[in-house]
């Protein structure tokens, strides 16, 4: 039939009309804010920082190494470390930051602060309602503004935080195994030294010398005088 691939054209094209109406798999708008599109797992938009716990201070992952302050290609982070320390998450004493900010109107979200954290300290976060009406002071997150818990990471990014929270366990039981080796050792080395010297300090018989024979070291006892 003359004209049928214009009329079953016309078909899909009212079909999909209609749809962008009807079918909610189609509509092209969502009624914000009540309605929210699903971000994907890689979606980035600022830096935040990793607490362990319940205690923000205490169980804050960084270390103030100040790596991403220095990677940072806007130089948008600005650290001051402290003077005192605290255990880390596998005991050892370190430094924290007293001063961590991150100023996000210059922040571009490129996550080399991430990718260079050697203590997996600093994610991206997924939040971006975070307009302001004032560019500068209220746009310059404090630390008290950065810190969240690892139970909301795991919400944004459950796949990444589920590997993350893998490594830092074995890397905990590796340190772990290091360290009970290690007590091992040096007391195996603390025996060995102990059963040396009780041997070594043995008693030993010294020699009898009868008047007139040799000495043990071979010199002859003076002779005794005649009164």
């Amino acid at each position: 039939m003359i004209g049928a691939g214009i009329l079953k054209g016309m078909a899909v094209t009212l079909r999909n009309f209609a749809g962008s109406y009807f079918d909610k798999e189609r509509l092209i708008t969502v009624q914000y804010p009540e309605e929210r599109s699903p971000l994907p797992e890689n979606y980035r938009n600022f830096p935040f920082l990793v607490f362990d716990g319940t205690d923000a201070q205490a169980g804050l992952r960084c270390v103030a190494c100040q790596i991403c302050e220095k990677e940072c290609p806007p130089q948008c982070i600005y650290i001051v470390k402290s003077k005192d320390k605290k255990p880390d998450y596998i005991g050892k004493p370190q430094f924290y930051p007293a001063v961590f900010d991150i100023d996000i109107s210059v922040c571009m979200s490129c996550q080399i602060c991430v990718e260079v954290c050697p203590f997996e300290a600093i994610k991206m976060d997924k939040d971006f309602e975070l307009s302001q009406r004032e560019r500068f002071d209220h746009l310059l997150f404090r630390k008290e503004q950065l810190s969240k818990s690892n139970d909301y990471y795991h919400k944004i990014h459950p796949i990444e935080a589920a590997a993350v929270d893998k490594n830092l366990a074995d890397a905990a039981a590796a340190a772990e195994a290091k360290k009970k080796a290690a007590a091992e050792a040096a007391a195996a080395k603390a025996a060995s030294v102990g059963d040396a010297g009780s041997v070594s300090g043995k008693p030993t018989a010294s020699p009898t010398v009868t008047p007139g024979s040799t000495s043990a070291t071979g010199q002859t006892p003076p002779e005794t005088t005649k009164s």
